[in-house]
């Protein structure tokens, strides 16, 4: 009988252990997929670029089945209104944040704060230099350079261009400056007699290169940060002679690129996608991952007369989509959506 007992007490004590293991396991597992809530500022309501960069962290979160949530802070304003909209996403729970920042320093206290508190941020599109946050953005000086140096070539070294820039004061504006200026030095005889702030709005862009023309002007050609198919219009509709165009990888500028008679244009990359390239960097970091605290991406120049760019212009323009639309729908390895979640819009 005691043989019994201890034979029973044994198996007993077997299947506690077993359970315990079990049960282990499961909270183990339970803490490897936990999920994250992700925050997003955005500070430019109504373009169509912005929208996209939204789109694609929905995506990203979506895609990588280890997100609760998507939280969006979404406005027009400066800094003092994104540092408000950092703070509440920092009480809402976020446990990461995707930034496009107003300013490249004036948000760092506020990020500071945020990283105190174990949450990640992620600036994508526009740098900012708080040492707590990651970076994710196109090379926007080379952005800069290598439309104005496109644009100063095919003017022979010589001529009046316009540059038409996107918001004073913010990163990616002071950056493509920066490049358009470095250009610019290599070209002596060409001569700047326009500079307009255009807001990243493509209607402001389009009224102003219109009334500029208007005024008699001469323009031989014309730079934009990516506000370029209204550009193109307003020539038309001043009755100008079409002039060479350097604009962004928006859908709309691409299919005047291959269907517009007399234009010779360029497009420089500059992918609103990288807004998922920010989701999937506050995932990995989030997970105890390593990686790279500036994620710098490399701008092409799709010209619109070279074998290269006829390609790519074909390739990444679709009649479906918006004509502000950001061509560049995936940024390998960082983004792992499909086209169908990414053009839904819809976070988890």
């Amino acid at each position: 009988m005691r043989f019994r007992l201890t034979g029973v007490r044994w198996v007993l004590a077997l299947l506690a252990l077993v359970a315990a293991s079990v049960t282990a396991a499961v909270t183990a597992s339970a803490k490897s997929e936990k999920k994250y809530v992700i925050g997003v500022s955005n500070t430019l309501v109504g373009n169509g670029w912005r929208e996209e960069m939204i789109c694609s962290v929905k995506a990203q979160a979506l895609a990588s089945g280890k997100v609760s949530s998507v939280k969006v802070a979404n406005r027009n304003g400066g800094a003092a209104e994104q540092n408000a909209d950092l703070r509440n996403l920092i009480s809402s729970g976020a446990n990461a944040i995707v930034v496009n920042p107003s300013s490249s320093t004036a948000l760092n206290s506020v990020i500071a704060q945020a990283a105190s508190r174990g949450i990640k941020v992620v600036s994508v599109d526009q740098r900012v230099t708080a040492k707590q946050a990651y970076n994710a953005t196109n090379d926007q000086v080379a952005y800069g350079r290598l439309g104005a140096a496109w644009l100063f070539k095919q003017l022979g070294g010589k001529g009046n261009v316009v540059e038409m820039r996107g918001i004073a004061g913010v990163p990616a504006d002071t950056d493509r400056h920066t490049g358009f200026n470095q250009a610019l030095k290599k070209y002596p005889n060409i001569k700047v007699v326009k500079q307009t702030f255009t807001g990243w709005q493509f209607a402001t862009g389009g009224k102003q290169i219109l009334d500029i023309l208007n005024s008699g002007v001469k323009v031989d050609g014309v730079w934009t940060s990516g506000i370029d198919y209204t550009v193109v219009n307003a020539f038309k509709t001043a009755g100008k002679k079409l002039v060479p165009v350097v604009g962004a990888d928006t859908n709309q500028f691409l299919k005047q690129l291959m269907t517009t008679r007399g234009l010779h244009g360029a497009a420089v990359t500059n992918p609103a996608t990288i807004g998922g390239v920010g989701t999937a960097i506050a995932i990995k970091v989030l997970g105890g991952q390593s990686v790279k605290h500036w994620v710098k991406l490399t701008p092409q120049v799709w010209d619109n007369k070279t074998a290269f760019g006829k390609t790519q212009i074909k390739a990444n323009y679709s009649p479906s989509r918006p004509p502000t639309y950001s061509a560049r729908l995936q940024i390998k390895p960082w983004t792992t959506y499909t086209k169908k979640q990414l053009f839904a819009c819809k976070g988890p």
